[in-house]
């Protein structure tokens, strides 16, 4: 009874310490290279390195996403290219604007935008009168301005507007030139130099807030719904129950995007349906529905291209939309947003805080980790990572179908490097315990060889080769090769002990184990055919290596014996170093 207690209390010792060992070897290959990859991607995403990548993945996104259709609040009246040359004006006079105007305000608009620069007059001069008197006296109508920067003196609105009713036209470009981003409030930048009168739009002043024109449409649109602009305590812009956080600096896939105004991320509805178009020719021949602009935002502005207001958006590469889309149409979507958002309950894109995407990203490290760690061979690892792989990319894309920018390609990056990371530290603690064992192995052979007696050669290598199998399988079990040889060191081989394994296991051992042997035997051949003096340079070679090796054995053990025997309180002299070096020497 107390013999089998004791023998239980073992085994239960055993398996903690095996279960001890594992979770080491895990933490310690895992938890560690997880870690490590992870800090470098994100500091090479820190530095923009991966942010061309990552626009990429959002602009497929973008164009992958189910169309939304057309937003009915909506009417473009574009200048076409067939306007342009049917009329014979470019840019268009006012007085033709003006008639345009006049026709659409019979119909009750609930606001009118015009997307197209009036602070010079275009054609003659009645025409010029007639449209400022409508812009005067139409509450409806909102003009465009262009901000001021740093190199340019800003563009002003048309005069007469009231500054209420002045929205400005700049939108944030990307690198790439790529249109991904809106502003909804911005103050002039100082400009180097100032042309002409100063204007509202090149007023430097903090407390010069102007509204873009998509923002000044969705206000006057919802103003008689009773939903009117509002700062929360944060400062951020609130429309009814709606909430407008600012873009940060590093939101989603931007290393440092430059916002330095009160900027959204643009949640296009579609690439070339969003909102219904007609041309100015339909409109002054009376070819537009009413149903279209009662009640509805019209925007003017140009929509040839040789107007060139025309911008590169997240679509440009898909087969919906060849061209740029024009920049009227752009606020229009920018406005359909904002309606949207208040009316529709329809999502704003979000993304992760900072900490919240590093997490992520190490999150899919571990995942990476992970296959590599328990997943040895090929077929398993590579079916479980390519399943991995869709779940990184399936993840993302359905929460941004959601209006959520979760990073994707530095998550893949993290899965990938991790897993072949893992894989090659694995792999090369295996390739030292192979030879390890292909030295000893090779070693009996030449040592059975020399001694000419075959059977006496055959007992002897029996039990050795048993024993070098066990402890071959047994690696399965142990936290890492160098355990298994510090704990049965091959000089001294203990009896063989039965090792519980899997046949899978056991099948993986014996083969590894043949080919070694095989290796061994075949190097043995090819060196019996070698020059004497080529085999002997070889063998003092080999020598050597062996001598320093157990030189370096023997110094690692005389310090370790030192560190037991200080912590023990007995001291160490020099002598008694000289005796155990000495010592370790001769035995040598």
């Amino acid at each position: 009874m107390v013999s089998q207690l004791a023998h239980n209390l073992r085994s239960l010792l055993s398996g903690h310490s095996r279960l001890g060992k594992a979770t080491k070897a895990f933490a310690g290959t895992v938890l560690l290279t997880s870690l490590v990859l992870t800090g470098l991607i994100v500091t090479l995403r820190q530095f923009g390195a991966l942010e061309e990548m990552e626009l990429d993945a959002y602009d497929r996104f973008v164009r992958s996403r189910p169309d939304e259709g057309l937003d009915e609040r909506l009417l473009v009246v574009g200048v076409s290219e067939e306007d342009i040359q049917t009329r014979k004006e470019f840019p268009l006079h006012d007085g033709t604007l003006a008639e345009v105007l006049e026709k659409l305000l019979r119909y009750q608009p609930s606001a009118v935008g015009i997307d197209i620069g009036r602070d010079v007059p275009q054609g003659p001069a009645a025409g010029r009168a007639r449209l400022i008197n409508l812009l005067k006296e139409s509450d409806r109508i909102s003009a465009v301005c262009i901000l001021s920067s740093a190199t340019e003196p800003g563009v002003p609105a048309a005069p007469g507007v009231p500054p209420e009713r002045i929205g400005f036209a700049d939108i944030p470009q990307d690198p790439d030139r790529a249109i991904r981003r809106i502003a909804l409030v911005s103050t002039p930048t100082p400009p180097s130099k100032l042309i002409g009168t100063p204007h509202l739009c090149n007023y430097a002043d903090p407390d010069n807030q102007l509204l873009s024109l998509s923002f000044q449409l969705a206000s006057t649109y919802l103003e008689p719904k009773g939903i009117v602009p509002e700062q929360t305590e944060s400062g951020e812009i609130q429309l009814g129950s709606v909430v407008f956080p600012p873009l940060t600096e590093n939101a989603g896939g931007y290393a440092k995007a430059d916002a330095p105004d009160y900027q959204l991320m643009l949640n296009y509805r579609s690439a070339s349906s969003a909102v219904r178009q007609v041309s100015i020719t339909q409109v002054l021949q009376g070819q537009v529905d009413p149903a279209w602009v009662k009640d509805r935002i019209i925007l003017i502005g140009y929509t040839s291209q040789v107007a060139k207001d025309t911008f590169a958006t997240p679509y440009l590469s898909s087969e919906e939309a060849t061209r740029n889309m024009p920049g009227v149409v752009i606020h229009a979507q920018a406005t359909s947003q904002i309606l949207s958002a208040v009316l529709d309950g329809r999502p704003l894109l979000w993304y992760l805080p900072e900490v919240g995407e590093i997490l992520w990203i190490w999150g899919w490290s571990l995942v990476g980790g992970i296959i590599a760690f328990y997943l040895r061979r090929p077929l398993p690892f590579l079916l479980v990572c390519g399943v991995a792989l869709s779940l990184c990319y399936g993840l993302p894309y359905l929460l941004f179908l959601q209006g959520g920018w979760i990073p994707l390609v530095p998550s893949a990056i993290a899965l990938l490097m991790t897993a072949a990371g893992v894989g090659f530290i694995d792999r090369a603690t295996k390739a030292g315990y192979t030879q390890a064992i292909y030295e000893q192995l090779r070693e009996q052979l030449v040592l059975g060889g020399k001694l000419g007696a075959e059977q006496g050669q055959k007992a002897r290598q029996a039990d050795y080769l048993e024993d070098l199998v066990r402890r071959a399988r047994s690696i399965r079990q142990q936290s890492s090769p160098t355990e298994v040889l510090d704990s049965h060191p091959l000089e001294e081989a203990p009896q063989p002990q039965t090792i519980s394994t899997s046949t899978s296991g056991m099948k993986d051992v014996d083969t590894l184990y043949q080919q070694i042997k095989d290796q061994v035997e075949s190097d043995l051949e090819r060196e019996e055919k070698e020059p004497e003096t080529t085999k002997a340079q070889r063998l003092a070679q080999a020598k050597e290596q062996r001598l320093q090796n157990l030189l370096a054995r023997s110094r690692s053990t005389r310090t370790h014996q030192e560190g037991n025997l200080k912590e023990h309180g007995v001291s160490v002299t020099p002598q008694d170093s000289t005796n155990a070096q000495s010592d370790s020497e001769v035995e040598t």
